[in-house]
């Protein structure tokens, strides 16, 4: 067959692929683990091989990858539209809006959905390839592991708003606030507690937590220990982009020591001290994950897979994108 033929049927069989892509959407919405069990039995483990060498080869991907799902679901649903780049003029990307300046690990879902492309055309989305890394992240730095429910589409739009203004936590946030915000995503207190565990690993820039340290008269507040406020401070006199950890002791596992800070005074974030320290059950439920690593794992796991549950607005135009940074055309 001559070139000029062969390309005459590439360019209609492409076509094709976009539409099945897009139209898959309109299907039934629900979520099972087993929805790629006959399409692509091998995502699963394709996901997990990809976060393996990226995390052996730089730690701090897990966390990055961690948050990246957090930030995403908290803005528009479980829906991959932190991933896009400005693709249309009828959205701005998400990428850019304030909270989700400092964002990495964009690479990672682009490798990842690369392989699957090859391996399963059009079939598994975005959203679903950051929900199976978020599970592989922490599992791979010692944390827990759990079923991922799947069958999640990608949005074809993205919040900038959204992102910027109003539907993600802010690090100085109340626990009024707080407890708030993740009600309006159906998640309740003890979701809110069970999921700020994840600040077990990675870290934060000084712009986020330096009102903390400082405090209105430069030492920080009562809520917090001196030593530690001290050496914060310290921290930040690199700048408001020097990083500090949330957990001093074990920064790069997935363990507990994050409420044993808490109860210590040694919370990072305002939003993370906040849980603890008002004498009402949440102080409980922090005292216990602090003592006791395995209830905190379970909890988590039951959370991550709650919040990956919630769904995009009614109405948002979805499909499986071919790229996770632009929508199909």
């Amino acid at each position: 067959m001559s070139p000029s033929r062969i390309a005459s049927w590439l360019v209609p069989l492409m076509i094709l692929s976009v539409i099945l892509a897009s139209t898959a959407a309109k299907g039934d919405h629900r979520l099972s683990v087993s929805y790629y069990d006959k399409t692509c039995p091998s995502a699963q483990s394709i996901v997990q091989s990809v976060m393996a060498s990226r995390i052996a080869a730089d730690q701090t991907m897990a966390p990055a990858v961690l948050r990246l799902f957090f930030h995403d679901c908290f803005v528009n649903g479980c829906d991959a539209s932190v991933l896009l780049d400005d693709a249309t003029p009828f959205f701005e990307s998400e990428k850019d809006a304030e909270p989700n300046d400092s964002l990495r690990g964009f690479d990672v879902i682009d490798e990842i959905k690369s392989h699957l492309e090859h391996s399963c055309p059009a079939t598994v989305s975005c959203a679903d390839i950051l929900a199976l890394a978020s599970r592989d992240a922490v599992a791979l730095l010692g944390g827990p592991t759990w079923n991922v429910q799947l069958g999640r589409k990608d949005s074809r739009g993205a919040n900038k708003y959204a992102a910027e203004e109003k539907d993600l936590p802010s690090p100085t946030a109340n626990l009024t606030e707080l407890i708030a915000k993740f009600a309006e995503f159906g998640l309740d207190a003890t979701d809110l507690v069970a999921l700020s565990g994840a600040h077990t690993i990675g870290s934060a820039r000084c712009h986020h937590y330096k009102e903390r340290v400082y405090g209105y008269d430069g030492q920080g507040g009562a809520d917090i220990d001196p030593s530690f406020a001290e050496l914060r401070r310290q921290t930040c006199q690199a700048g408001d982009d020097a990083r500090a950890p949330f957990d001093e002791q074990t920064p790069m596992r997935f363990d507990n020591a994050y409420y044993r800070d808490l109860v210590a005074r040694r919370g990072l974030l305002t939003s993370d001290q906040e849980l603890y320290g008002c004498g009402g059950p949440l102080d409980h439920l922090v005292k216990r994950y602090s003592e006791d690593g395995e209830a905190f794992a379970r909890h988590f796991a039951k959370a991550m897979v709650k919040m990956g549950k919630i769904p995009p607005p009614p109405g948002m135009p979805v499909e499986v994108r071919l790229t996770c940074s632009k929508v199909n055309y």
